[in-house]
């Protein structure tokens, strides 16, 4: 399957519909045991409100799994409208839960469509996306002399240092998409004159902020 952009991680966003409040929370969720976590977390946390509105969309494409309910509201003026702004924001693995602390004065059936269409689309808004892109993680061991010269390589291919061990030589392990990994390795051969290379240790997919511009190297997301 090709990448998809998901969200890059946790993010909340609030608004207030004729006193009502409805804070939607949105978390990337990866598997629909992910998503029923993320559900119970925020129905825990908000125990309190009136309604906790869950969408989720697991997979991507024709490959996907969608869940909504409205919670006690109205049949289909909470989670069938969200979900549908949730689809069509192009995100995949996301979740979200809406929650709504009743203000006193009824929104009627139209109000509550706009109201928790509004929540979605405000939370998908202020949401970073990522990717999950296929990566390597590397070990290169070469002499002191090599540090930043090997720092600014790691770098210019799109690497991440995920650690550097001081002994008798340096050993950097580092974290590459796999599409730059080749490239970094070649150049690393030509900065040594073939005295050191990298070893792959092991492959993953892993998250990627998807960056506004190619000005930048991407740094990798925990998950």
């Amino acid at each position: 399957m090709p990448s998809y952009p998901v969200p890059a991680h946790e993010t909340r966003s609030e608004i207030v519909v004729v006193n009502s409040r409805f804070i939607a929370s949105l978390a990337p969720t990866f598997s629909v045991e992910q998503a029923k976590a993320f559900i119970a977390r925020i129905r825990t946390e908000f125990a309190d409100a009136s309604h906790n509105v869950p969408v989720y969309l697991i997979g991507y494409g024709s490959s996907v799994i969608a869940h909504c309910s409205d919670a006690g509201e109205p049949s289909g003026t909470a989670g069938r409208p969200a979900l549908e702004v949730l689809r069509g924001s192009g995100l995949g693995d996301a979740t979200i839960v809406i929650t709504r602390y009743f203000g006193g004065t009824l929104l009627g059936t139209g109000g509550l469509v706009r109201a928790y269409s509004e929540a979605a689309r405000q939370v998908i808004q202020a949401t970073p996306r990522a990717q999950k892109i296929p990566c390597h993680t590397v070990m290169t061991g070469f002499p002191y002399r090599f540090l930043e010269r090997v720092r600014l390589l790691t770098t210019a291919h799109h690497g991440q240092v995920l650690d550097e061990d001081f002994a008798a030589e340096i050993t950097l392990t580092a974290r590459f998409p796999v599409e730059d990994f080749a490239a970094f390795r070649s150049a690393l051969l030509e900065l040594s004159n073939g005295a050191f290379g990298a070893e792959i240790l092991e492959s993953e997919e892993v998250l990627f902020p998807i960056q506004p511009t190619d000005s930048a190297p991407p740094t990798a997301l925990r998950r």
